[in-house]
């Protein structure tokens, strides 16, 4: 356990010599904690770091600059970042069984952006450097290098569609991904929602994928990912698992056999945040014989890893490394059914009529609204979620007609199933409860709104109760 008043002190003292360089991002960051504490929490991203993880972040690891790979740094003087580093990859092989770990990246994208160059590296380079009988790229010639560029430009990705759950990183055209990579997309069954294995695998065989990714943001069911292997084995396509959304549920042995995707997938990419409770930032876990290629993410894709923040990634994965975490884990997935069950009851609409993951997307077209509109209101009445599409998605995907709720940061508060039944009883008060506006033109509105009178207050006095039991950083005391 935290020393309570210890880490008050601490915080105060570290406000103090904010404040008195710049007060105005002392006084945010207090009201942040202030925001946190007085809100649901339901965006599925979003989690609470320990505040051992938090402290890590704030040393002098963050003056460093260490390109390059343990013991092979452009720069003199890493060895501490050395040890840093190490222990961060000896944790995540320990933690999710994988013969390789990478703890460079910054972000999920940015650990995506390593996969998909580490595969065009691996699967491209290497056969053209045996055509032109080169023992690496240095001795390519310029034409060489022509037609090297033109057969990375043309190679073929499918990923899920954004509308069925994927990311924008998985082939989603204004993203990177979607311009580096000749790209299609497969999505869910129309009817159910579900992921349909055989469609994905017809998909495959037609188009003939390099590489197929696998994971999602926003599908609330878990995937197995053995037969994702067995299509692309079929297909000689490599596959790429993102799993930043379950990381958690990975590393708590919610999801094992053939829905832990690490024994399955040629390469894993995830962030260590969200589920995973840890900080902002990304890694890779590869086979070996891709490890080489992800080893070069610096200077390939990424700047200079950010030493501070791969420091609390070994902190955190040291912490999901606990028996506890196991615990937390099967806790976010329980609550999610919970949540699940209470929106199913009151008459909810749920993309898929349910879920067995950590988040649950509630289709709010039965209510006259927009996601904007609802996420709108319920951010009035201090439910904090985010608008997602659903499947063939009418409004799109700035509007889109979704909510994505997610179990993991108010799990961490040690909400449960009576919470939970609470926080979806709430929600359907403040989507019963709230009209669509109009234009100046008279026309629907797909983002103002009107929310009844003295719901947000109701809601808000209710959401107090369940949080006072439930305090973020129980003691911690900025004042």
């Amino acid at each position: 356990m935290t020393d309570a008043p210890l880490l008050s002190s601490t915080y105060q003292q570290m406000l103090s010599v904010i404040e008195s360089v710049e007060p105005r991002i002392a006084e945010a960051t207090r009201q942040e904690l202030t925001d946190q504490r007085e809100s649901l929490k339901l965006i599925a991203s979003e989690n609470y770091a320990s505040p051992a993880v938090l402290m890590t972040m704030g040393t002098w690891f963050s003056d460093k600059y260490a390109e390059g790979t343990v013991g092979h740094r452009f720069y003199a003087g890493c060895q501490n970042v050395d040890t840093v580093e190490s222990v961060a990859a000896e944790h995540a092989r320990e933690l999710f069984g994988a013969p390789y770990a990478y703890a460079q990246p910054h972000s999920g994208i940015d650990a995506n952006l390593v996969a998909f160059w580490s595969i065009l590296a691996h699967r491209v380079e290497g056969p053209w450097l045996q055509k032109f009988g080169a023992k690496n790229v240095n001795e390519l010639t310029e034409e060489d290098w022509e037609s090297l560029r033109s057969e990375f430009g043309n190679q073929r990705l499918l990923g899920m569609s954004l509308d069925a759950g994927g990311h924008l990183t998985h082939g989603f055209r204004p993203n990177i991904s979607g311009k580096m990579f000749h790209q299609q997309q497969y999505g869910t069954d129309p009817e159910t929602g579900l992921l349909d294995y055989d469609a994905v695998r017809a998909k495959a065989r037609e188009f003939q994928p390099l590489v197929i990714v696998a994971g999602y943001s926003a599908y609330p069911r878990r995937v197995n990912f053995a037969k994702m292997r067995e299509i692309a084995d079929e297909v000689d396509a490599t596959l790429m698992v993102d799993m930043a959304h379950f990381a958690g549920l990975v590393a708590g042995k919610v999801f094992t056999g053939d829905e832990d995707p690490v024994p399955h997938a040629h390469i894993v990419t995830t962030t260590t945040h969200k589920s995973l409770r840890g900080p902002r930032g990304g890694m890779v876990l590869a086979t070996e014989e891709l490890a080489p290629s992800v080893d070069r993410g610096c200077p390939m894709v990424l700047g200079g890893p950010l030493s501070h923040v791969m420091a609390a990634k070994a902190v955190a994965l040291a912490e999901a490394r606990q028996p506890e975490f196991r615990t937390y884990a099967q806790g976010v997935a329980d609550n999610a059914q919970s949540l699940a069950e209470g929106f199913l009851k009151r008459g909810a609409n749920l993309v898929t009529g349910g879920t067995d993951n950590h988040l649950v997307l509630l289709d709010v077209s039965s209510f006259g609204l927009t996601g904007r509109q609802a996420e709108s209101a319920l951010l009035d009445a201090g439910v904090v979620t985010n608008r997602n599409s659903i499947p063939a998605d009418p409004n799109g995907a700035w509007y889109t007609s979704g909510i994505r709720i997610g179990t993991p940061a108010l799990t961490t508060r040690g909400f449960g199933h009576d919470e939970f039944d609470r926080v979806a009883e709430l929600m359907i008060e403040v989507l019963s409860n709230t009209e669509p506006g109009t234009t100046s033109a008279g026309a629907p509105s797909k983002a103002s709104y009107t929310l009844g009178d003295g719901v947000a207050d109701r809601v808000h006095a209710a959401s107090a109760e369940m949080l006072e039991k439930h305090p973020l950083y129980p003691g911690l005391d900025l004042a």
